[in-house]
């Protein structure tokens, strides 16, 4: 009963913390929200001290964030949101119309990305179910490379090539099906290639399970031991698809703008740049339900999947090696390497406006940007920027999930803070600290460890239904034994896999904070700030865009053919 009790204090916390933090957002940036208000509703106006106070005594802006957030909170207990600082309009009226866009996308993404992952896996998979084999370095490469997919620029490429020049789609807005297929697209297909990475992970250790051997010996047909294989490694990885969707409900705020789509993530960031708190506590709210709901309804389906297994010693643990390639993975890291070693010998600020959006030529191999500057140059001195912090947020993140998810094997705060988009934490920290790359390493990191505890949450469960397990906790041993001599060697080499994947995903996630001036500065080499800076020229000048996308996707590939020690499960 207390454990109980504390989860459910746990859990309220992570859903009411990020509504006072929202709520005491222009106490934190030290501006006034009256001012903010009257500078969303008429831009022109005079800051006129009688026109303030009366905005402050209309809607009713609190002195403090404490007694605002509380009166909202009573409020949003009875169903009522208030009303919109901004338009007026009830915030229910709003959130209803945007949490069932957001779902909807969110839900079609979703599927996008897990029937491009299975059909990324399907030719090494119906291969290994026969033989000995495991996942194929080329499914490795095709979901690395979808994983490095910077998720504005494949938004913005497919609006300009679909709906613009073919006329195959509407071009913005949410009024029906149409207007569906690329924004999921761009959403699902970067998706597909973690989710993609997750199951090859799965399907590996489940090809190398006892019971898998015993079947080909005995002649089972394929198509059954592939129905088997697949649901096995399905109820490793449905909690991260369930965490994807929950996730992809808030991230896609990029995405939204570009197709001009009013969704939670659109519409809590409009409210956060316009200070519209009761909107924005609102859709943060909303975002942290539905992460706690289905957080919850992704560990249900993980126990029945597996059934009875969970619940006895019916779940063998195995080794099973990587299917990387130690050679394939130097060839990525080395073209990575030159291209950057090439690029730390030039000037990446010398502006040459004759050479503007020069095409590739032997004195600029990768070409010029708009103020005429060597891509090359801006390519490897802000390759430091980019690998560096995604570095170190893969390595907080590992950190943190693992020790999350090892301790919980119940939904809660994880579920829950990953509905909150990483741009809302990038506002709310660069409210305190100020923009900067520190500020977006530190908003990343804020939630980059979530889908690792999930990940690490899900196999924990599994090895301590297996029996070694039982055996040393019914033989007295400590928690402390238990989960550094059986849990963490179990547990460690897949989620390490996963987190070395994210590489790139968290790089785009600091590109995606840059974009909106949230990282590093809009002149600096960052490899986001210049994607931000060339999408206007995407069409005329490609090449703007293309060697900073395939350095991410050389980042991904690297990460994803580096072989890695398998992980040794030792009785007790």
């Amino acid at each position: 009963m207390r454990t109980v009790l504390r989860g459910l204090l746990v859990t309220a916390g992570a859903v009411l913390v990020p509504a006072f933090v929202v709520g005491a957002l222009p106490w934190l940036r030290g501006d006034d929200p009256a001012q903010t208000v009257l500078r969303a509703r008429s831009a022109e106006q005079e800051l006129d001290p009688a026109v303030l106070a009366a905005i402050r005594r209309d809607v009713g802006i609190p002195d403090d964030p404490v007694t605002g957030v509380l009166s909202w909170l009573a409020g949003a207990v009875r169903g009522d949101f208030g009303r919109s600082w901004v338009s007026g309009v009830p915030v229910s009226d709003s959130l209803g119309r945007a949490a069932g866009i957001s779902v909807t996308l969110a839900l079609v993404a979703a599927l996008t990305a897990l029937v491009c992952a299975l059909l990324v896996l399907a030719p090494s998979l119906w291969r290994a179910a026969r033989g000995s084999g495991r996942v194929g370095r080329g499914a490795l490469a095709t979901g690395a490379v979808l994983a490095a997919l910077p998720e504005f620029l494949l938004a913005t490429g497919l609006l300009v090539l679909l709906a613009v020049h073919w006329g195959l789609a509407p071009t913005s807005g949410w009024s029906g099906p149409a207007n569906m297929p690329l924004p999921a697209l761009a959403l699902g297909l970067p998706a597909a290639g973690a989710l993609g990475r997750v199951l090859a992970s799965a399907i590996d250790g489940a090809l190398a399970e006892p019971w898998v051997r015993v079947w080909r010996a005995n002649g089972i047909r394929r198509r059954v031991m592939l129905r088997a294989v697949v649901r096995r490694s399905v109820a490793v990885a449905f909690p991260q698809l369930v965490l994807l969707f929950v996730g992809l409900l808030g991230s896609g705020i990029v995405v939204e703008a570009v197709f001009a789509i009013p969704g939670l993530g659109a519409t809590a960031l409009n409210a956060v740049l316009a200070q519209d708190l009761p909107l924005v506590q609102g859709c943060v709210i909303v975002l942290a339900l539905l992460g706690l709901a289905f957080g919850g309804l992704g560990v249900l389906a993980h126990r029945w999947m597996l059934g009875p297994a969970l619940r006895s010693t019916g779940i063998p643990q195995s080794t099973s090696d990587s299917a990387g390639s130690a050679r394939w993975a130097l060839v990525a890291a080395g073209a990575l390497t030159v291209a950057v070693l090439a690029g730390l010998l030039r000037d990446p600020n010398a502006i040459a406006l004759t050479d503007r959006l020069q095409a590739p030529t032997s004195a600029h191999p990768f070409g010029t940007d708009s103020l005429g500057r060597d891509l090359l140059a801006r390519f490897g001195h802000g390759a430091l920027l980019s690998i560096g912090g995604s570095l170190v947020v893969s390595a907080v993140a590992l950190v943190v999930g693992l020790a999350s998810g090892m301790t919980r094997t119940r939904a809660g705060v994880a579920d829950v803070l990953n509905a909150v988009p990483p741009v809302l934490a990038g506002v709310v920290v660069a409210a305190v600290a100020g923009p900067g790359m520190l500020s977006a390493v530190v908003a990343v990191c804020s939630v980059a460890w979530i889908p690792l505890a999930v990940h690490a949450r899900t196999l924990t469960a599994e090895v301590r239904a297996s029996g070694f397990v039982r055996t040393a906790i019914a033989t007295g041993a400590s928690r402390a034994h238990v989960i550094t001599r059986h849990l963490l060697p179990s547990v460690f080499t897949p989620v390490l896999r996963h987190a070395l994947i994210r590489l790139p995903h968290n790089a785009l996630a600091l590109a995606g904070l840059g974009y909106l001036g949230l990282a590093a500065p809009h002149d600096s080499p960052e490899w986001g700030a210049i994607l931000a800076q060339s999408i206007d020229y995407a069409e005329t000048a490609p090449w703007s865009v293309l060697f900073p996308t395939a350095g991410l996707a050389l980042l991904g590939l690297t990460a994803a053919l580096a072989p890695h020690a398998p992980g040794v499960t030792r009785p007790a």
